[in-house]
């Protein structure tokens, strides 16, 4: 798992994790800031209630080190998660659920990241 950390981009992320391309899907929860001002703490919530979760996992695209969180959940826990990231500059953040069954579902959110309150 430790070369999908060093991933420069999702897919190449996916690939290190033997994981295929993620389906969009309601179920996946992803809340982020429309506008961080400040990209040194981004909060972001994220997970799923459906069961059956092995892994959940945050990306964010434009960061040094795209794969930012890995859960691997147990049934005894709901799998939602709120972090404090950091994100060098506006990027989209996905969300990621792994399912027992296989399934790989995902929620995207493009989040702007300002400096000091200005537009960078």
């Amino acid at each position: 798992m430790s070369g999908a950390f060093d991933a420069r981009s999702a897919a190449d992320a996916y690939r290190a994790l033997g994981l295929g391309v993620p389906v969009s899907s309601r179920d996946v929860l992803l809340q982020a800031p429309d506008i961080a001002e400040n990209g040194g703490s981004v909060r972001i919530t994220f997970g799923t209630a459906l069961p059956g979760v092995r892994r959940v996992l945050l990306l964010v695209d434009r960061n040094p080190a795209v794969l930012s969180a890995v859960f691997e959940p147990s049934e005894s826990v709901e799998a939602v998660f709120t972090l404090q990231v950091k994100m060098a500059q506006s990027s989209t953040v996905h969300a990621v659920a792994l399912m027992q069954d296989g399934r790989l579902l995902a929620a995207t959110k493009d989040v702007r990241v300002t400096l000091g309150g200005c537009g960078a």
